[in-house]
């Protein structure tokens, strides 16, 4: 007798499918659909059918809830190596400094030409460069710029995000990857407000022993 194979692709290991984290992951981030589906190279439907996919199978009703919504997708490195993270509450440095500019090839001329900061990395309107250790993020956005935001290095980030959230902070996004670094290495930060609802975040870096390969 013969078993009847089933049509389509394979169920997915994971609590969501690849495409799917990589929705949730930019919804986490703030962007709204259009963003993301210029971000992400695909259309605006394709992101709202993973919305819907995505709020089924988590049993969430808005995307509200998955923005702070704190699942992290298996096969990241931060996954890999949670289990082991010593639980640290101590925040640390500043690590990066976001920065809203009009003109980001103006900007990058100033900052890296003008002032000789060294250049780490551009990737479309976003820029990174080097303070002498703490990274300065410039971001090309439309309209009024916006006002700067610090960031503190951590180093178990869901950690640091529970012991604050224990103190009455709330945090309006959850900690997510934001990008995986060609070595492997993981960004992943968190957002949340100050006493007068000025934007921080956590930022954590997760370096990684396996495959390197693209976040985006």
């Amino acid at each position: 007798m013969t078993t009847r194979k089933e049509r389509g692709r394979p169920r997915h290991g994971d609590v969501l499918t690849p495409a799917e984290w990589r929705v949730a992951e930019k919804i986490r981030h703030g962007m709204t659909n259009r963003m993301i589906a210029g971000r992400l190279g695909i259309s605006a439907d394709a992101v709202k059918f993973h919305i819907t996919n995505m709020l089924q199978k988590l049993g969430f009703s808005s995307r509200v809830e998955i923005r702070q919504w704190g699942g992290v997708r298996s096969g990241s490195a931060l996954a890999r190596r949670r289990a082991d993270m010593p639980t640290n509450g101590d925040i640390g440095a500043i690590g990066q400094i976001a920065r809203g500019v009009k003109d980001i090839g103006a900007a990058s001329i100033f900052y890296g030409e003008v002032l000789g900061l060294r250049h780490l990395y551009t990737y479309g309107t976003l820029a990174f460069f080097d303070c002498d250790g703490v990274r300065l993020f410039l971001s090309q956005g439309d309209g009024a710029v916006a006002e700067s935001i610090l960031y503190f290095r951590v180093g178990d980030i869901h950690g640091v995000q529970q012991q604050l959230e224990a103190k009455g902070v709330v945090f309006t996004h959850a900690p997510h990857m934001i990008h995986r670094h060609e070595d492997g290495t993981e960004e992943w930060m968190a957002f949340f407000g100050d006493n007068e609802g000025r934007p921080l975040g956590l930022m954590s870096q997760v370096a990684s022993a396996e495959e390197p390969g693209s976040a985006e």
